[in-house]
């Protein structure tokens, strides 16, 4: 899978959700974007991903329609990253992929992966 189109429905493996919701009115309302991004890092690249998606934060969550941006490492598989994000909308999620920090991180990911990159879109419940 082409990393740029990772938080694509039709190209992310895993679990999908409705991006709206009925309102109070009973009118659908646009819920923000949410997914976790599953990484899982050759054994020789683990440190090289760990830099590059901690590089990815900071500018990330200045980006305007950013609501989360949060890194994680599974405590027992060192080297699978989970990359929890929010994102008011499409267009916010779209502006993301079309930033500089992110397009160059997603021309060097690939080498760094053990299998493809895994997202999991999730649908706010509570």
């Amino acid at each position: 899978m082409n990393p740029t189109d990772f938080s694509l429905p039709s190209g992310a493996t895993g679990a999908t959700g409705a991006t709206g919701a009925p309102g109070a009115r009973g009118v659908a309302s646009q819920q923000p974007l949410s997914f976790i991004a599953v990484l899982k890092a050759r054994p020789e690249a683990r440190e090289a991903l760990c830099d590059a998606l901690r590089a990815l934060v900071l500018p990330t969550r200045q980006e305007p329609g950013c609501l989360d941006y949060q890194l994680f490492e599974l405590t027992d598989e060192p080297g699978t990253f989970y990359m929890r994000e929010s994102f008011m909308d499409e267009l916010a999620l779209e502006a993301h992929r079309e930033t500089a920090h992110f397009q160059a991180f997603a021309a060097r990911l690939e080498p760094w992966l053990a299998e493809p990159l895994r997202v999991i879109r999730l649908q706010h419940i509570a």
